[in-house]
């Protein structure tokens, strides 16, 4: 069953193979713990679930891990009501630990300044061009760090200010692309791409020193060696330049519903909690400058 459920997971829920491999995971753990539920799965009991639970909450484990184990239950027992081995889940109403989200990082406008600035002076021409118009991309068009180095050149429209990006679940979109962000884009594409691309004729925007498409490692090392030149001492990731470029949008003004769009996300719920970034910004500011802060 456990493999059928495996089979469930890639095809009709259309996880990835990492994911299936930790549902399987925990529901082996699960049938561990519980090995009347392994032998008769009809047998299991809301109880039987409910102490589980607690046995995980007491053991010390992340409430995120809590919750993906349980969730992995609840995936399971679905499973086996399609299959008409169960005529009700008895995982429908566990009740998952509340998570707290973390607030994302996020730049200062001016330390965004530095940065893109500090990629510019690099010692290496090519390597600074490259650097600064992947940055002022990944910014100025928030950019996940994958769909950055997926775009082909192709879909770069320089005149019209747009570029079109393949998003999660092969969903295409078209984000703008900023004054700045283009200038960058046509001195890369001026001088630094030719020089990377030698004899070779790859599609993608952003290559490497062998002609063939930047690796996210390839970028992460860009990133590091810039934030050290920007003298920027706190940990900066990717993902850090999208979610300073959602905070920055909403800090301006910006409609919760145009930044939804820009981002890419399918529920505005995800969006919102660039709104909590604002907040904090906001109460940070307040405690700083007010005189009863």
């Amino acid at each position: 069953m456990l493999e059928r459920f495996g089979s469930y997971l890639l095809v009709e829920r259309s996880v990835t193979r990492g994911s299936a491999d930790c549902y399987l995971s925990d529901m082996k753990q699960f049938f561990s713990f519980l090995p009347e539920a392994a032998k008769r799965p009809a047998a299991t009991s809301r109880q039987m679930l409910h102490d589980y639970a607690r046995q995980l909450g007491g053991a010390g484990l992340a409430t995120t891990t809590v919750a993906r184990k349980l969730v992995s239950i609840r995936l399971f027992y679905r499973f086996l009501v399609s299959e008409q081995r169960l005529a009700a889940n008895p995982a429908d109403d566990i009740d998952l630990p509340k998570q707290r989200r973390k607030l994302p990082g996020v730049l200062t406008q001016d330390e965004v300044t530095k940065l893109i600035e500090a990629a510019g002076k690099a010692p290496d021409r090519f390597w600074a061009l490259r650097s600064r118009a992947m940055l002022e991309v990944m910014y100025g068009s928030g950019l996940r760090v994958s769909e950055l180095l997926s775009v082909p050149t192709g879909d770069v429209k320089l005149a019209e200010g747009f570029l079109r990006v393949m998003g999660k679940r092969s969903k295409e979109r078209v984000v703008p692309l900023g004054q700045m962000a283009v200038n960058a884009v046509r001195d890369y594409l001026g001088a630094a791409r030719p020089h990377f691309a030698g004899k070779q004729t790859s599609p993608y925007l952003f290559l490497n020193h062998r002609g063939g498409r930047l690796s996210r490692m390839g970028f992460l090392k860009m990133l590091r060696a810039c934030v050290a030149l920007a003298g920027i001492s706190r940990r900066i990731t990717p993902h850090t330049l999208r979610h300073s470029f959602a905070t920055h949008l909403l800090e301006g003004g910006a409609d919760l519903r145009a930044v939804q769009e820009m981002l890419g996300h399918a529920s505005i719920a995800t969006t919102q909690i660039y709104t909590h970034v604002d907040r904090e910004y906001l109460r940070e500011t307040h405690r700083t400058f007010h005189p009863r802060g």
